[in-house]
C-alpha cells in the first residue's frame, strides 16, 4: 500500500510479500497465488529481493556470492538496503499506483530477521533504514512461512540446490533468523499471518489463500481437498518424485 492509496478515489493495488527462512517454498506458493490472481483478472508483479531491477540482481550477485566472505555485516545491510531502494522506487510504488496485486519473495522482515537478529546489528538502525528504503510503502498482507520446528529443516531443503552466501551462515544463525520471524509475527498479527509450510503443498496452499480472503473474497472456503484447483500441486509434486 502507499500513502496516496489512502485516498477513496485512489486504485487499489495490493502489496503483499512472503518471508521465512530456508527451504519453505516461498517461490512455490507465489507462483500459484499468481497464477491464480490471474485467472481472476488481476495485473500480478512477482519479485524477489534483492533483485527485481538489473541494479538490484546486480547486488543481489554480490550479497550472496558464497567467495565474498570478507562483505561486513554493515556494507550487507546497506547493499540490501539500496536493491530495496531501487525496486520501491522503479517497480513496487507504480505497480501499487495503477491498481497491481505486488507479490514479493522476501522484504524488510527479512532484513531485521537476518541483519538485526542473525547478525546482531542494532534493531533501531535497521528499522531507520528500512524506513528510508521504502518510501512510505509498507505491505498490505505478510505471509510467514515456517518450515518444521528447527532451522536445519529448512536448511535441508534450501542447499541441495548449491549453498549461497546466507545459507552457510550455520545453524545458530539461521536459529536465531528463524525465531526474530516468529517475534515479528507476534507483534504484528493482524499484518504478518504464520502457515506452516507442509510437505503437501496443497494443505500449505489453502492455509495462504484463507489468510489472503479479507482482501480477495473469492478465497473464502477454498478446500484443500478441491483438485480442480489446489490437487495439482500435490500431482506435480507425486510426478517428481516418481
Amino acid at each position: 500500500m502507499t500513502q496516496d492509496q489512502q485516498q477513496p478515489d485512489a486504485p487499489c493495488g495490493i502489496f503483499i510479500t512472503f518471508e521465512g527462512g530456508e527451504g519453505a517454498g516461498k517461490t512455490t506458493h507465489i507462483r500459484f497465488l499468481s497464477e491464480a490472481l490471474e485467472r481472476h483478472g488481476r495485473e500480478v508483479v512477482r519479485l524477489r529481493e534483492p533483485g527485481g531491477t538489473v541494479i538490484g540482481e546486480q547486488l543481489r550477485g554480490v550479497l550472496l556470492d558464497p567467495r565474498n566472505t570478507a562483505l561486513s555485516d554493515e556494507a550487507e545491510l546497506l547493499l540490501y538496503e539500496a536493491a530495496r531502494a531501487q525496486i520501491v522506487s522503479e517497480v513496487v510504488r507504480p505497480a501499487l499506483e495503477r491498481g497491481a496485486v505486488v507479490l514479493c519473495d522476501r522484504f524488510t522482515d527479512s532484513t531485521v530477521a537476518y541483519q538485526g537478529y542473525g547478525r546482531g546489528l542494532s534493531r533501531e538502525f535497521v528499522d531507520e533504514a528500512n524506513a528510508f528504503a521504502c518510501q512510505g510503502i509498507v505491505p498490505d498482507r505478510t505471509i510467514l512461512l515456517v518450515a518444521g520446528s528447527d532451522a536445519r529443516t529448512g536448511l535441508a531443503r534450501a542447499t541441495h540446490r548449491g549453498a549461497d552466501r546466507l545459507e552457510r551462515a550455520g545453524e545458530g544463525f539461521h536459529a536465531r533468523v528463524n525465531d526474530a520471524f516468529l517475534e515479528i509475527a507476534r507483534d504484528d498479527p493482524e499484518r504478518v499471518r504464520v502457515v506452516a509450510s507442509d510437505r503437501r503443498k496443497s494443505r500449505t496452499a489453502a492455509a495462504v489463500f484463507a489468510e489472503l480472503s479479507d482482501l480477495f473474497p473469492w478465497m473464502e472456503g477454498l478446500d484443500e481437498s478441491d483438485p480442480a484447483f489446489f490437487g495439482r500441486l500435490d500431482a506435480k509434486r507425486s510426478r517428481v518424485r516418481a
